[in-house]
């Protein structure tokens, strides 16, 4: 807990001076309480109480000084800071850091919000001290989580009220094993305070019209992209797995572009599990040999916020050689752009429910 409490007044002691002309920001604190879902009937032992905590965090308010913040309702984007109590000494404790999005509906009365982060366990998996704790096998993991939330700011002078319920998710993507990872169903109530006297004015001054009328011509992308995994055999070691990409796009309005590509996949970690199947299970009729490389074409989607983009693939293997998870596999991930053409990329692949791996990416849109 004195983590805890020395990350929030640092976290405070930086943000109370960030206001501009065009942003106001405020800071909301929720305790939340809930269950462990039991998504993975292998973390069945591990679920022995009620897992609470805190969530602490910034907003910077937009007003519509930029298009894209009219185009999406005036979202706020912020980073949090949350400490979740598993209850159970096995799972120990997380801290978590995110950065996140707040999106507005019903005359922004209702957010939701989504925070993608990075976690510390401080009890992982240890084959002598801590074998029975399956779902995190390191201290380092990645986070995501939701919140969706009933919200009244400025109730009574600079503070308000905020309830409603949270999905905290778990997992270090298969970076090493095991990974089965919690999903934490919570319900939450806070208080926000907005640290500007007043709010500014929202602008109105967006031709919705142009915005669903912009087009552009076709553009051709070639990402190259690479990660560290391991297979679900715990100890089988990690290794590095690349990925090169090429696809076209097409943007069909301001927010929107629609995509069509094909993968390459050089996943290291795989080459050594076949050759632990045909080892371990020669009934199979592996001969250790069997190529681990696979291509797939996908089609995808992708909304533009800003610089930044949320991209959506679903993928499906035309080279498979080796029956691993399932022909069909889907992408979630985030793009940055810089120098025009340039853009940076961090991505989850996975087989349904399934992570393989996270991918870390560099990639030209000509």
């Amino acid at each position: 807990m004195k983590l805890f409490f020395s990350c929030v007044l640092s976290f405070i002691s930086v943000i109370v001076f960030a206001q501009d002309k065009t942003n106001t920001s405020y800071v909301d604190v929720n305790y939340f309480r809930g269950n462990i879902a039991l998504h993975n009937n292998e973390i069945l032992h591990l679920i022995t109480g009620h897992p609470d905590g805190v969530i602490l965090s910034w907003n910077k308010k937009t007003y519509g000084f930029k298009d894209w913040e009219q185009r999406f309702n005036y979202p706020d984007y912020g980073v949090s800071f949350a400490y979740q109590d598993m209850k159970n000494p096995v799972l120990g404790n997380n801290y978590s850091l995110y950065a996140h999005y707040n999106f507005y509906f019903f005359k922004r009365n209702v957010m939701f919000r989504i925070g993608q982060g990075m976690a510390h366990n401080t009890n992982p998996y240890d084959r002598e001290t801590n074998f029975k704790n399956v779902a995190f096998g390191s201290k380092f993991g990645s986070s995501t989580y939701v919140m969706l939330n009933y919200k009244k700011e400025r109730i009574f002078d600079r503070f308000g009220l905020q309830s409603g319920f949270s999905l905290i998710h778990y997992s270090n993507a298969n970076v090493k094993s095991p990974n089965n990872g919690t999903n934490s169903i919570t319900f939450n109530l806070g208080l926000t305070y907005s640290l500007a006297d007043k709010d500014l004015e929202y602008q109105h001054t967006l031709d919705k019209q142009a915005d669903q009328d912009f087009s552009e011509p076709i553009k051709y992308n070639v990402v190259f992209r690479a990660g560290i995994n391991e297979s679900d055999i715990f100890g089988s070691g990690q290794y590095a797995m690349y990925v090169a990409s090429a696809y076209a796009d097409k943007r069909i309005n301001k927010s929107s572009a629609l995509q069509l590509g094909t993968d390459v996949f050089f996943s290291n970690f795989l080459k050594e599990f076949i050759y632990y199947r045909s080892v371990a299970f020669p009934e199979d009729g592996l001969t250790g040999n069997e190529d681990h490389k696979r291509v797939g074409v996908f089609a995808g989607h992708e909304l533009f916020i800003n610089k930044t983009s949320l991209i959506t693939q679903l993928g499906y293997y035309v080279y498979y050689p080796f029956d691993f998870e399932g022909r069909v596999y889907t992408r979630l991930g985030l793009k940055r752009y810089f120098a025009n053409k340039w853009f940076g990329v961090m991505s989850l692949k996975s087989h349904g429910a399934k992570a393989e791996g996270v991918e870390f990416g560099i990639g030209v849109r000509l």
